[in-house]
């Protein structure tokens, strides 16, 4: 813990150091910074036989990019945590005899695809990386100066001059994973989402009976008819109140976000299944709003201890649970289906029902449409310092008054005269 004194007042800056037992990271924040332009060579040429040979100073080399590329090795930010500062090499500067600086080398920052960035300090939407092999500059390195032998005139033969580097760019971002999946599992603690991922895939995520038993998102691959398949997300619970950071909340609500169909789980034992599916649709409405766009199916999980009287009549009291579809599709019931991950029941249903939702029309259009008009929000400045804090990625942040840092300012130029 640093502290500093002034004035009877003493400012305490405490450093997080949480660090996470599991190998997933799907944030972090660091410090990137291009290269600056070299300077242009103000030079004029002198030989045995010819001592006013004229200017001939060269050009500055042009600063580093800090390039991102998508990179589909990669399934999280894990190599990028302890890598906080990533400079680009500077550009040389020009020399005599027109010599040209060299360029400084671009440096690229490869992260999985549906890796998104925010400005660390405004908390402003910065870029995204879809795709594996997309490249997208995020600081640009400065330009080279023009040396002198690019101002020579007619009336100005020999110019005493030269053009200095653009200046390097400098910012702290957010890098954001959010996880590519074709399902995604959304409902409160033990509802069952561990459990029917390890029933239909291979994946085999933590299941125990206590709430938030699964810490961190997990994919797993679900078999369907004809060498078919697709992609099911398992999401930690998410409770009441999660999109204002209760329980895990904003930690993992934003892989929800890239999910092109959300899968609602309600366990049947619930005392009103229409009611709970209400709240996490709000959650998700809180936390944006766009989410609402997606194709929805209700699952109501954990059957077996259901008999069938019980379900016919639950199928008549959801049959009133209406989703609203995208733009031009109108309203319609949102299918329900009835499993049981334990024993089985219902999950052939289940797959057909979420195969024929992902390949709806009106989802493909979804799909197609959403690679450029995908809507992230920006970080309310409110929340960031609250969020960086519970990621670890930041020191407790102490805002200060204007006399405050004018005081401060007064004792480190004191401190600079001495």
């Amino acid at each position: 813990m640093l502290f500093f004194q002034k004035k009877n007042r003493t400012f305490a800056i405490q450093k997080c150091n949480i660090m996470a037992e599991s190998n997933f990271v799907d944030y972090v924040k660091i410090l990137c910074r291009s290269g600056k332009g070299g300077r242009g060579s103000m030079h004029l040429k002198h030989l045995k036989y010819n001592y006013n040979g004229g200017p001939d100073g060269g050009d500055g080399g042009r600063g580093g990019n800090i390039i991102l590329r998508g990179n589909h090795n990669y399934w999280t930010l894990l190599h990028l945590r302890y890598q906080r500062h990533i400079f680009a090499e500077h550009g040389g500067n020009g020399g005599a005899d027109k010599c040209h600086g060299t360029d400084g080398k671009d440096v690229y920052i490869d992260v999985p695809p549906g890796t998104v960035v925010y400005n660390a300090e405004t908390g402003k939407f910065v870029c995204d990386v879809n795709y594996d092999g997309q490249e997208v500059i995020l600081l640009k390195g400065g330009r080279g100066g023009l040396g002198n032998f690019q101002f020579r005139t007619a009336t100005n033969q020999a110019p005493r001059f030269a053009q200095p580097g653009e200046p390097m760019q400098e910012m702290t971002i957010i890098l954001e994973l959010k996880l590519l999946a074709d399902v995604g599992l959304v409902g409160f603690p033990n509802a069952g989402k561990s459990t029917l991922v390890s029933a239909l895939s291979n994946a085999r995520p933590k299941i125990a009976n206590y709430p938030f038993t699964t810490m961190e998102p997990s994919l797993g691959i679900v078999a369907y008819r004809d060498g078919m398949s697709f992609v099911m997300a398992d999401i930690p619970g998410i409770i009441e109140g999660a999109s204002e950071g209760r329980g895990l909340g904003l930690r993992f609500l934003r892989h929800i976000e890239r999910n092109s169909l959300l899968l609602f789980m309600v366990p049947g034992d619930t005392d009103d299944i229409r009611h709970e599916y209400e709240i996490l649709l709000n959650e998700l409405r809180q936390f944006n709003p766009e989410m609402l766009s997606k194709h929805r199916v209700l699952a109501v999980t954990k059957c077996d201890l259901l008999d069938e009287e019980l379900m016919d009549m639950l199928r008549g009291e959801l049959a009133a649970i209406d989703s609203s579809l995208p733009e031009g599709q109108g309203e319609a019931s949102i299918p329900i289906v009835f499993i049981s991950a334990v024993t089985g029941f219902g999950l052939d249903e289940l797959k057909d029902v979420l195969w024929r939702e992902l390949n709806a029309e009106s989802n493909k259009l979804q799909v197609i449409t959403s690679t450029d008009t995908l809507i992230h929000r920006d970080k309310e400045l409110s929340h960031l310092a609250r969020e960086l804090q519970q990621e670890g990625e930041d020191e407790e942040i102490i805002f200060l008054d204007d006399e405050d840092i004018e005081d401060i300012e007064d004792e480190t130029d004191e401190m600079d005269d001495l």
